[in-house]
């Protein structure tokens, strides 16, 4: 046991492993944070040794996130379910939203307990927003939640974020089948927001190393081929620009990260409306 481990911080959660890497540390430490352990550092700068582009990554899934929460309150959308959330860090889907509709409703699901646990405590002040630890491959206990049926009603609208999600589901019949059941469970005139990770514009050797590499994590993640990132779409209509490279998706302006090489994101994302 390490020195780091032994003296565990104040912010630390019970029941959190600090035996394997933590997908949410990792990318609190890719964006600047400070919740992470020395385990999670070496496995990233392990990962950026083979993936260069890995913090940058990170940054322009972080401003997807903001660009596409902004189009989607602009809708007239004031509920949110963000699957996946991570460590909450500057630029939370809340803050998004409600910067536009201070009545915006967030529910926040993870599965990482040290990520609920920083959320509860940035959210312990706001009546519209809470965090669940949950296993998104298991949608009925989001759905059914208690916190969830007292934030969101499915009698209305609801967007739905799946941002750096969907790779971490690493079995493709039961991404599809996950969801399915989370669109399934969307009224009409929803939008569903999905971000994946990809195989297509990077060497297939360096994204299969990558895959073999995050075995190590406490989530393992698989990249998708876009055909596969277009299936999760099915039955709800892409809005323009429809599925591109994150930095392609309604840039800020020509000043925005990678705006010239969107493909360097290796990350396809999409934004869709519920018929």
């Amino acid at each position: 046991m390490t020195e780091e481990t032994r003296r565990e911080p104040d912010w630390l959660p019970g029941a959190v492993q600090l035996d394997r890497p933590s997908v949410a540390r990792i990318y609190d430490y890719l964006l600047g944070g400070y919740h992470n352990f020395e385990i999670d550092r070496r496995t990233a700068d392990r990962f950026a040794a083979l993936f260069p582009d890995l913090v940058l990554t990170a940054q322009v899934n972080r401003a997807f996130l903001r660009r596409a929460a902004s189009f989607v309150v602009a809708q007239g959308i004031d509920q949110f379910i963000d699957l996946g959330s991570g460590i909450p860090t500057v630029g939370n889907l809340h803050e998004v939203v409600q910067g536009h509709n201070a009545d915006s409703h967030v529910v926040y699901v993870d599965i990482e307990p040290v990520a609920i646990a920083h959320s509860e405590a940035l959210l312990g002040d706001n009546p519209r927003a809470a965090a669940i630890l949950a296993d998104v491959r298991r949608p009925s206990d989001i759905l059914d939640h208690p916190t969830t049926k007292a934030l969101i009603d499915f009698s209305r609208p609801v967007g739905l974020f799946a941002v750096a999600l969907m790779h971490s589901i690493t079995d493709e019949d039961e991404a599809r089948r996950v969801i399915g059941t989370f669109k399934d469970a969307l009224p009409p005139g929803s939008y569903l927001t999905i971000g994946v990770w990809t195989t297509d514009d990077a060497p297939r050797d360096v994204m299969e190393k990558y895959a073999e590499m995050s075995q190590v994590l406490t989530t393992p993640g698989r990249p998708r081929e876009r055909a596969a990132v277009l299936r999760y779409f099915e039955g709800f209509d892409l809005v323009e620009p429809g599925l591109v490279h994150s930095p392609a998706w309604r840039p800020d302006g020509p000043d925005d990260l990678l705006f010239d090489e969107p493909q360097r994101s290796v990350t396809w994302v999409g934004v869709a409306h519920k018929p």
